[in-house]
């Protein structure tokens, strides 16, 4: 095994290629899938299943629907994850929150997840109300639990558990949760969340590979073993990025400010440099060992799509 990953290290030093093109000749297959947010109006709606149609064909492994702020989106998430279980043949995690509901409020929605066959929750602790970064509502505010709600995603992993027949899919963050103390703090709570159920783990955004791989590396150590997803964001507006990125603590490299440098009049270029930025991360992992990838969409499909090409998946032909 030692002498095998030797040489295929030497390989990659000696390959006159880089990581996207090595990419199109990997056979090893790579599965997707895909995070959506809960359309505000009927022009997003529109946009919204525009997306969704555009992706449908690539088979994704599964696709998530957020959970606003304080469940500012509960109806809203319910319905767009019913119409994709209705409408689609993919199959819809939906995320799931602590913030705001009281722990009956929080079982019941379990509940009626279970009912219409959903069998798979993104189980968050979730952004509180009250954001100074997003105007109101969002990341940013001070997170206080309720008294008569679960606190935080290991109880909500627990609580998804005792109803049963679910995949729970949990949040990670790379590069220490802005809350945290330290990220020896945050494996322990990983490790409390597997405990609890969590099946699989999807990490926040990141552009700091080394870091995440680091990351990788800490939560194997620990013992833990559910799948680790790098979660991408393909992001062309460089100074919405800085403003996420600042709010949930992921770094942004200077390489990649100045990528974007000057470019704030010419949103093509803006998504070329995006496209490229995400499909590198994502051929350089698939070289570390990764075969799954999530991706932020924000509703959109042509970067996702572009990246999910180079990748080798394909869209998944009816056969006659």
């Amino acid at each position: 095994m030692a002498a095998t990953s030797l040489a295929a290290a030497r390989a990659l030093l000696l390959s006159p290629l880089g990581p996207v093109a090595r990419a199109g000749e990997n056979p090893n297959p790579v599965r997707v899938s895909f995070e959506f947010f809960p359309p505000k109006s009927d022009e997003a709606e529109a946009t919204l299943w525009k997306a969704i149609r555009r992706l449908e064909p690539l088979n994704p492994a599964f696709v998530s629907v957020t959970y606003g702020a304080g469940g500012s989106t509960r109806e809203r998430t319910h319905r767009t994850v019913q119409r994709i279980l209705t409408e689609t043949t993919m199959k819809p995690a939906a995320h799931l929150t602590c913030v705001e509901a009281s722990r009956d409020e929080v079982d019941q929605v379990i509940e009626d997840y279970k009912a219409i066959g959903v069998d798979h929750i993104v189980a968050l602790r979730g952004d509180p109300p009250g954001s100074a970064v997003s105007g109101g509502s969002g990341i940013g505010g001070v997170y206080q639990p309720r008294e008569d709600g679960y606190a935080n995603a290991t109880e909500l992993a627990r609580a998804i558990q005792r109803v049963g027949g679910f995949q729970t899919s949990v949040g990670v963050y790379p590069e220490k949760h802005p809350e945290s103390p330290s990220i020896e703090h945050d494996i322990d709570v990983i490790k409390a969340k597997v405990d609890a159920g969590a099946t699989r783990a999807l990490s926040q955004f990141f552009f700091d590979i080394d870091a995440f791989l680091r990351f990788r590396d800490r939560v194997r150590a620990a013992g833990v073993t559910i799948p680790l997803i790098p979660g991408i964001m393909p992001v062309s507006n460089f100074a919405g990025l800085q403003r996420m990125s600042a709010s949930c603590g992921a770094s942004v490299p200077a390489w990649l400010a100045a990528h974007f440098e000057g470019l704030d009049d010419d949103p093509e270029t803006r998504k070329l440099v995006a496209a490229s930025v995400a499909a590198e991360t994502c051929a350089r992992l698939q070289e570390e060992g990764f075969s799954d990838f999530h991706f932020y969409t924000l509703n959109r499909a042509d970067l996702v799509y572009a990246i999910c090409r180079i990748l080798g998946v394909r869209e998944q032909r009816a056969v006659a």
